[in-house]
C-alpha cells in the first residue's frame, strides 16, 4: 500500500476500490450546540459557526463563500489554518471526482444546488432536544442512498457539522459505547471536559442519565445532531461500498446503523480519515470504532510537514485535523492513481489563489 495512506483494521479492501467511479457527497448540517464557546474551533466566533457549513461547499463547488465575506478558517494562537475544504477541492478537481450536497439541517442555506433532507438545524444538546425528527432525516436519507447509488460505484460521504465530535459523544455514550475522552476536536487542546459537561447536562435535562444504553433514534433526539441519522440512513439504503470520510464523528454514525438496522453489515463499509485525527493523541478513534464492529480505517497522510504555506503546516500541530471529508477526498483521489504530492501542491495553489 502507499505509504502515505495507513490502514486500521483487518479487512484491507482498498484494491476493489481502486479505478471505480466514486461519487462524493457532502452532508451538512448545525446546531446550537456549537454556539457554546470553546466547544469548537470551526468558525471564527461561536456565532459564525453557523455559516461554516455552507461556506465549504461553496468553496469546494464555486471557489470561494458566498454566505460570508472571509473563507472560515479555523484561528489558534492568532495562526488561522484555511478550512479542509480546500483539500477536498483540491482532491476532488485533480481526480475529476463528481461532489454533491445535502442538507440535513443547516442554519445558512448554501447558494449552490444542493439536495434537501431536512430543513431544521439542531438543538443545544445541554437542553436535551437536539433534533425533533430523526426517524424521518433517516428514512429520507435511506431513499437518498438508494438513489445515489445507481450511478456510481463507491459512495464517499463526507460531512461539515461545526461541534460535531460534541453531538458523536453525545450519542455514543447514549449509546452505551466508551468514548469521554476519546472524540477528536479542532484545536490541539480537545476540550474533553467541556464535551463531557455537555452531554451530561443534556442526558440529565431529558431524564435519561439512568436509562443508557438508549434507542439510537432516541439518543439522536435527545444528544445528536441532524447529520449523523442523514449520513447513516445514506449509508443504510446504498447499494455500493460506502466510505465515511470523517473524523470521529464517523463512528457515531457507525453506532448508529449498528443499533438501528438489524443484521447491519459493515463488509463494505469503511471510515476514512486524515493522519491528524488517526494519530491524534487527545482522541482515539480505532478504539472507538472497534466496540461497534470491526471496521476498516484508512488514515491520508497529505505530507504538509512539506508545505511553506504555513496555514497548511498548521494542520501538524493539531489545529483543525479535519473535515467537509478531506480525507475521504484524497484517499478517493490515491485511488484514481493520483499521488499526495500532486495533491499536496493542488491544495497549496488553492490556498494561494483564494487566501
Amino acid at each position: 500500500m502507499d505509504t502515505s495512506i495507513k490502514s486500521f483494521g483487518s479487512r484491507d479492501k482498498l484494491h476493489k476500490l481502486k479505478n471505480k467511479n466514486s461519487l462524493f457527497l457532502c452532508v451538512i448540517a448545525t446546531t446550537l450546540t456549537s454556539r457554546i464557546p470553546g466547544i469548537t474551533g470551526a468558525g471564527a466566533s461561536p456565532e459564525l459557526t453557523d455559516y461554516t457549513p455552507a461556506a465549504d461547499v461553496e468553496l469546494i463547488l464555486r471557489g470561494a463563500p458566498h454566505c460570508l465575506p472571509e473563507i472560515p478558517q479555523t484561528v489558534v494562537e492568532g495562526e488561522a489554518a484555511p478550512t479542509p475544504a480546500v483539500i477536498t477541492k483540491a482532491a476532488l478537481e485533480i481526480a475529476g471526482i463528481p461532489f454533491l450536497v445535502a442538507d440535513a439541517g443547516s442554519a445558512i442555506k448554501p447558494s449552490i444546488p444542493y439536495v434537501n433532507i431536512n430543513h431544521k438545524q439542531g438543538g443545544n444538546i445541554e437542553t436535551g432536544v437536539a433534533v425533533n425528527n430523526p426517524v424521518e432525516i433517516f428514512n429520507k436519507g435511506k431513499m437518498l442512498g438508494k438513489t445515489l447509488s445507481k450511478l456510481t460505484d463507491h459512495l464517499i460521504i463526507g460531512e461539515s457539522t461545526p461541534a460535531g465530535t460534541t453531538t458523536a459523544l453525545g450519542v455514543l455514550e447514549a449509546l452505551g459505547y466508551d468514548a469521554w475522552g476519546k472524540v477528536s476536536g479542532s484545536t490541539p487542546e480537545n476540550p474533553h471536559t467541556l464535551k463531557r459537561q455537555t452531554v451530561e447536562t443534556g442526558l440529565k435535562a431529558a431524564g435519561l442519565a439512568d436509562d443508557i444504553p438508549l434507542d439510537p433514534f432516541q439518543a439522536v433526539g435527545v444528544v445528536g445532531d441532524p447529520m449523523i441519522p442523514a449520513v447513516a440512513g445514506i449509508t443504510a439504503g446504498s447499494k455500493v461500498p460506502v466510505t465515511l470520510a470523517g473524523g470521529t464523528q464517523m463512528t457515531a454514525i457507525c453506532a448508529f446503523l449498528k443499533k438501528a438496522v438489524e443484521g447491519f453489515s459493515f463488509e463494505d463499509v469503511s471510515i476514512a480519515t486524515t493522519i491528524f485525527v488517526a494519530t491524534d493523541e487527545t482522541a482515539d478513534i480505532n478504539y472507538i470504532a472497534q466496540q461497534i464492529a470491526p471496521i476498516n480505517i484508512y488514515a491520508v497522510d497529505p505530507g504538509f510537514e512539506k508545505s511553506e504555506n504555513p496555514g497548511l503546516q498548521q494542520y501538524t500541530q493539531g489545529v483543525v485535523k479535519e473535515g467537509a471529508g478531506a480525507g475521504g477526498a484524497m484517499l478517493a483521489a490515491k485511488l484514481q492513481g493520483v499521488s499526495i504530492d500532486d495533491i499536496r501542491a493542488k491544495t497549496e495553489d488553492l490556498c494561494r489563489k483564494i487566501f
